[in-house]
Formats: C-alpha cells, structure tokens, sequence
C-alpha cells in the first residue's frame, strides 16, 4: 500500500509567470501556498511577489478561478522567508531554465526541507538526474520532475519525471495529488531532454518549418490546413508559436540543440533566420501584440517571406485538399494526401510522415509506452488523436510502407531506418489489453494505481472501449442506463445536448423510473458540454408557424421537468462540466445537488436572444431570495445580488465563479479531475439517499419584491440605458425579468406560491418571444453562434 501524500501547505519556488500560475492553482484546488521569489532590491523584502500575485488578475485565460483567492496566498522570499519551509509538505520550484541557477538554490533551501516532503521541479526539459547531483542523500529520495504546461489550470497534461533515486512511493503520492487534487492527466516521461510532450511537439512545428520552406507556403496556409482540418487547436502551428511566445520557442529549439547532439534529426533544430529576425526587432508573438501574426485595425496580417514585410492572413485552404480532409476513412484521406500533387497535400503528408517517423524511433528512449506519447500530445497540445493513434487509423502497415519508402528515396528528413518493432506484422500499438512497450516488447495496461479506479470512463485511446453501462430506459432525447448498482444516469443523446420535447419527456419518465427501481439519478454526459439550453430552431419554428399554443405548451412542459427534477422522491444530482447555458442552468438549479467540474461556464443567458429564463429558473431566485431573507426580511438585497447576472446573461467563469454569481449554492461540490466527475456524483447521490433524503416542501409561502421591488429595478437599469450599456430593447426584456423575480406587480412582501412564478415566467417569455426583435435575435444566434444587440 503507497503511503499518501497529504499536502496541507505547498510552496512554489519562482513567481514567474509560470511559477504564480502553479501557486494559483494550487489555492484553487484549496491548498494553502507560499510564493518564493528573490527579495525585493528596496520596499518590502517580499515586493517581487506581491507585484506578481497582483499580475495573476492580468492574465488571460484567468489563472484564478476566482479573483478572492488571489489573497489567501502567501508571499515570501529567499532571505527572510526559508523558515516557512519547515511546514510545507510539496515543494514545487520553478525557477528559469538554468541548471547552475536551480542547483545553487537547491542547495540553499535543502536545510529547510522536513524529511517527509516531496521536492519537484518544473523544468520543461533540464536533466532531473543531473538536477538531483547536488541534494543532500536523504532528499534524492524524494525528488523528482513534474512539468506542468501553460497555462497550467488548463493544460490536462502533467509529465512526472523520476530521477534513478526517486522512491516509487513519493511519485505514486504525487501522482495521486496531481490527478485528484490538481485535476491533471499524469504521464512518466524518461530523463531526456524536453521529455515526451515537447520533444514530439516541438518537433512537429519543426517540421512544419521545415516543410513550409520546401512547398513555398504562406504561414496562413500552413495554419488553414494544420488546425481544426486535421484534429488540432485553432491555433494550429503558427499562431501556437505566438501564443508561447516566440523567445521562449527559439529557447526550447535551442535547448533541443545543445542536449541532443545525436538525434538523427540534429540539423533541423535551428532557429530560421525569419525567427531570430522577428526575435531581433522584439515581436515575440501575442505578448508584444505581434509576431508571425499581428493585428492591423480589425484586419489580421501575416509575415510573408518573399517581401520581408507583413500582407493580409488571406490564403486559407485549397478546395481539394479540404474534399480529402472530409473524408471519413482515414486510410483514404492518407492515400489521397500522398498521391495528390497540391503542395498543401504534399505538406500534409509529409509532415505526418517525419512526425511518425521521429515518434517511432525515439520511442524506447522518451516513454515507456506508445501510450504515454499519445496522451500527451493530446493533453499537452490538444491534438484529437496523438501520433501513434493517427499512424494506427490510416492503416499500420500501409504508411509504415510508405514511410519507408520516402526514407529509401531521400524524401524523409532523415534518413535513419525506423525500428524493427514496426514491421514486425503488427496492426498497431493499441489494443483493448494495453499500449505498445518497446522496453519490454509487450502491450502494458493502464495503471492500476487506486485515484484511477475513479475514473468510469477514461480519456479513451484507439481501440480502448469502456462498457457503456446496462439502458434501462431510452428514448429520442435521453439514455438511462445503470452498472447494475442503485443509481440510475440520465444522459442526453441530442446535439449540444440541447432541451428538446424528447429531452423533456425523457427526463420525466426517467425520474419516475428512478423512483421505483433506484436510490438516485445523476445527470450525466459522456462529452462536454453538459446543455446549451433550449432547442431554439424547434422553438422558432413553431412561433413562425403561429403555433402559440404549442410553443407554450413546450414551456410549460419544460417547467413541468424542472419541478419533477426538485420534487423527486430520490435525489438527483446534476454532473455538470463545461458549458451549463439556459435550460441546462436551470436543471442544475433545481437538481438536489450539483457536482460541478472546475472548468463549469454557468449562466441564464436568455436575455441574449431577447427571452427571459422560464425552466423555472426566475422562480427559483426568487425562491432563494425569500429563503435568504426570513421572514420579513429585505427580499430586494437578495434579489439584487443575481438580477444583474440573469438581465446582462453573464457566464461564470469557473464553478467558484457560478457560486458567486448565485447560480450554484454553497454546498455543491467543485471537480478538478472531469474524468472522476461521474464517480464524485453518484457518491454524492447515495450519500443523499443514504441519510434519509427528502425533497423540499413546495414553496408556498414565497415573500417577494413587488412594485417597489420593479421599481427599484428600473432605476438602475434607467442608468444603465442613459449611459448605453444596453440598447432599449435590453430593457424591455430585463424590466420583465424583473417582473418576474419580485412577483409582478403586487405589493412589496407580498406572500405567493411557486404556481404563481411560473405562470409569471410563462407568460412574459411567451410575449416576448412573439416579438420581432425577439425572433431575428434567435435567427442571429442560430445562424452566427452571436448574440444581436438590437
């Protein structure tokens, strides 16, 4: 049995921009940090920390998930602060990438080190056995790599890299903590340089330079053809350079350079001249507002090779080459790619085949399994399929073949043979059983380590299928389906996992199923997100059919769910992960409990598209709001606190942030790993069934805003439209959604039921969605994904 690692307080040595967005997760995850940083030259010893602590606010995507969280950590520096050592349980350091620089610091803090602390470093590719040379004996034991990638809240990937001294028990704790705690996918990676994810990831983009030159394309090219077209980022390959910066990209080429003189590959780990020019002028890429790309006014501009200066970013994508992208089979697709004669297919091919070629050569030196080099590639550059899985697709042997054959024609980057193990009448390098291991020339399964154990269904690699669970009750709109214990999931099958009529009445038979054969139901998708809402191409067909009586029939069918999903006799739980708009928001609000994934983007977000919330969403406020109060309490301060969030259709940013904004309640749980999300919320689910759950007593006596309520309201958003934050039809709707939350126009603490709010919901979003306005908001957002300010 691995002991566990227990981390009550961490520290971070570095306040970087690496190291403060490792301490900012780490407080957001719950953990007490202190932020090392050299002492200030004058001011407060602790200045050069403060200032970064106050920088994390800057950033972009936010490092906190919750700006509050930016005071509870700690600032301290080397000269004054090494005593606050003694009580940390995880050291992370994450100083600049130089051994001479962390060693000296190494042997600085050593003394400081309680003898059951586990020491990392975050280095993105300096030897950790090198690193390890100058701790005292008693520590090696308990060193090791651990490389987060930017921007670490989140990047999924976090490589462990154990030196030759690093007890095995030390690194099955940390991983543990990374994966639980942290919310991270955990990959071993070898002591060589720049590990598994950089060194294949850089090479790639290396490659992808090298091949630009060889077939005269334009970056924009390249970028039009290298992004979502083959399964990658937008940012495709040359505006991931900008985005990394283009310093740190020449930085790590170099590193590749230096460290590894015998790589076959050698003569391409060079800076172009065009980088070390843009380099030389300053334009390191999107932190200094220019680099391979910049913006010219509303227009983006591209550096072009031929005249040394910047032109439009206009040269996307030939129609031919995006026919063989659509293809399906991906055996196909690689074919047409080689054969045909367009410089953007050739480009294609052949960087795929010097990407398979490098992978498989380097594999016994970088990993133990093809498995861990998918993953990440996959989590630490968010390719759809790593390199072995998209070898192992367009068919094993064929392009093994070709690759071969370009390597014997002097077409490949290099001409050094590929393994053995490749043609040795294998199919792949994935199985059902495990991944390929060249060390030990077998397939190796996952790990069994127990944090995975919570994982019903794993980031799955080719081949890998996970049991989808036994259906019990299945429709259009929903699947219910059980592992044969007493919680029931409901998941949606519909696109987006939007509400429709299906959705609806899925749901509602699903609750009663539940009620009679199981202890809980948790709503649950397979795939982010967890609802975008309301189908609203159903809903604007029929209001322009003039079907009014249908469209509200679907209301107040909707709001017939939301209130069976309060009122069930067992809990439900909503599992929620990415996007949670609209309707989605609502179900979440009336579940029993919401399990949220850190990375959870809540909101009632119909004012957007000219509607008001009325899953019951409104009422449910209102609800809240009457409970927070007490009786005879300022209902209005209460409601107060989320009317802006509902009228402005604000998104949280975080789940911490869905708390603030109202839409989450205190006791719902946060997630950091989304693979343990389903397991988090069954638990939750029996645990609520266990202790004798029942529903809430309907809400009978609901104390509301009234009139003056309305009024108050209106004030403010009179302001708001004299100083145009909102256009006058923004007020119409949010006056009714006001409305709606203090009750209608009744006196001020007014006493009504929850009937009375609904009704009050239905027919103002029944109104207001038979106007103009309304519906060419609807089409605008169908059409575009864009909200229409009219």
């Amino acid at each position: 049995m691995s002991q566990k690692l227990l981390v009550r307080r961490a520290a971070v040595l570095g306040a970087g921009v690496m190291g403060a967005q490792i301490a900012a997760h780490l407080v957001n995850a719950g953990v007490d940090t202190v932020l090392f940083d050299l002492p200030a030259k004058d001011g407060d010893p602790n200045g050069v920390v403060t200032k970064a602590i106050a920088g994390l606010a800057k950033l972009s995507p936010a490092p906190l998930a919750s700006k509050s969280l930016a005071e509870t950590i700690t600032p301290a520096n080397y000269e004054t602060g090494l005593e606050q050592l003694r009580d940390c349980d995880l050291v992370i350091e994450a100083i600049a990438e130089r051994m001479d620089w962390k060693q000296d610091l190494y042997k600085k803090i050593a003394p400081f080190i309680p003898a059951h602390t586990v020491l990392a470093s975050n280095t993105s590719g300096l030897g950790i056995n090198k690193l390890a040379e100058v701790l005292p004996e008693e520590l090696r034991h308990r060193f090791c790599g651990v490389h987060f990638f930017n921007p670490p809240r989140y990047m999924h990937l976090a490589e462990l890299i154990p030196a030759k001294s690093t007890d095995p028990e030390v690194l099955e704790g940390l991983e543990t903590f990374l994966t639980s705690a942290l919310g991270k996918g955990v990959v071993y990676a070898k002591d060589t340089p720049n590990f598994i994810g950089n060194r294949i990831g850089v090479f790639s983009i290396l490659a992808a330079i090298h091949h630009t030159g060889t077939f005269k394309l334009g970056f924009d090219e390249v970028d039009a053809i290298s992004g979502p077209l083959v399964g990658r980022p937008k940012s495709a390959t040359y505006r991931t350079s900008d985005v990394v910066g283009l310093d740190t990209m020449a930085h790590v080429i170099k590193t590749m350079a230096d460290t590894l003189p015998d790589d076959p590959w050698h003569q391409y780990f060079k800076s172009p001249a065009w980088l070390q020019a843009l380099i030389g002028k300053g334009a390191l890429g999107q932190k200094t507002g220019a680099g391979i790309f910049r913006k010219a006014g509303k227009d983006i501009v591209v550096v072009d090779l031929d005249t040394q200066d910047y032109r439009p970013a206009d040269r996307g994508a030939a129609p031919e080459v995006v026919e063989i992208l659509k293809l399906r089979n991906p055996a196909e697709k690689f074919q047409k790619l080689r054969e045909s004669q367009h410089p953007q297919a050739q480009f294609l091919w052949a960087t795929f085949r010097d990407l398979f070629h490098y992978s498989a050569y380097h594999l016994a030196d970088i990993a133990e399994t093809a498995r861990d080099v998918d993953l990440a590639i996959r989590w630490g550059y968010g390719w759809s399929l790593g390199p072995f899985e998209t070898w192992q697709a367009a068919g094993w042997k064929q392009v093994a073949q070709w690759i071969a054959d370009d390597i014997v024609a002097g077409k490949a980057m290099s001409s050094a043979p590929l393994p053995d193990w490749v043609f040795d009448g294998r199919e792949g390098v994935h199985a059902a059983e495990g991944s390929f291991s060249p060390a030990k020339n077998a397939k190796l399964p996952r790990s069994t380590l127990p944090v995975y154990q919570r994982q019903r269904f794993p980031d799955p690699l080719l081949g890998e299928v996970f049991a989808p669970g036994e259906t019990v009750y299945e429709n259009d709109g929903i699947r219910l389906w059980t592992d044969g214990d007493d919680i029931a999931v409901a998941s949606f099958k519909t696109k987006m996992h939007t509400v429709s009529d299906a959705v609806l009445d899925g749901l509602q038979e699903a609750i009663g199923i539940a009620e009679q054969k199981f202890k809980g139901m948790v709503i649950w998708q397979p795939k982010e997100p967890f609802s975008a809402g309301a189908d609203l191409s159903g809903a604007l067909a029929a209001l322009q059919a003039g079907k009014i009586a249908e469209f509200e029939a679907m209301v107040a069918n909707f709001q017939a769910t939301s209130q069976r999903i309060k009122y069930s006799l067992v809990p439900v739980v909503a599992a929620v992960r990415g996007l949670a708009l609209g309707g989605g928001c609502e179900f979440q609000m009336h579940s029993a409990r919401s399990v949220a994934h850190l990375e959870s983007y809540i909101g009632l977000v119909e004012a957007g598209v000219g509607l008001l919330p009325a899953g019951g969403g409104l009422k449910e406020i209102a609800v809240r709001a009457s409970q927070a109060a007490g009786p005879g309490g300022d209902v209005f301060a209460e409601l107060k606190k989320t009317f802006e969030t509902v009228a402005m259709a604000k998104v949280s940013a975080s789940a911490f942030e869905a708390k603030e904004l109202g839409l989450m309640r205190a006791a719902d749980k946060v997630v950091f790993n989304a693979y343990e999300l389903l397991h988090i919320a069954r638990q939750e689910a029996a645990a609520l069934a266990d202790t004798g759950y029942r529903p809430p007593l309907p809400a009978r006596r609901i104390q509301v805003g009234g009139d003056v309520g309305i009024a108050t309201f209106k004030m403010m958003l009179v302001n708001m439209l004299e100083g145009r934050f909102i256009s006058p039809y923004d007020y119409e709707i949010a006056v009714r959604i006001a409305t709606v939350l203090c009750g209608g126009e009744i006196d001020r603490g007014s006493l009504v039921d929850e009937e009375w709010l609904l009704k009050l919901e239905r027919q103002h979003f029944v109104e207001l969605a038979q106007q103009e306005k309304t519906q060419a908001r609807i089409a605008h957002m169908l059409k575009t994904g864009k909200p229409l300010r009219n």
